[in-house]
């Protein structure tokens, strides 16, 4: 079998024993997409920009320069935004956040 055949049933074991919960959370990446929609996030969960940079301690001007693309979000903020998109209504989005996180983007 080619490399390639290789690597793509290697890859599928691997997410049949992560869906499984056989595997060790070690030993996986998790894909974070490299655009992330900001504007439609906020949208999704009714609030202003002001209201969800407080919400989630982040600067205001962060998340204007975000949805005018001036800038992208980048590492830790696409994770963070990832998960605020997914479970808009779970635990993390109906509390207000109590650590501020300093969080730059790059353009």
């Amino acid at each position: 079998m080619s490399k390639l055949g290789n690597r793509l049933l290697r890859a599928a074991r691997e997410g049949r024993a992560i869906i499984r919960g056989g595997a060790d959370v070690a030993t996986y990446r998790v894909h974070v997409p490299a655009d992330v929609d900001v504007r439609k996030i906020r949208n999704a969960l009714k609030l202003s920009q002001a209201q969800f940079a407080a919400k989630f301690g982040l600067p205001a001007s962060t998340i204007r320069d975000w949805e005018q693309n001036r800038r992208k979000p980048e590492g830790a903020a696409r994770v963070l935004l990832q998960v605020i998109k997914k479970e808009p209504g779970g635990r993390f989005a109906r509390t207000q956040a109590r650590v501020s996180v300093r969080i730059t983007s790059r353009g």
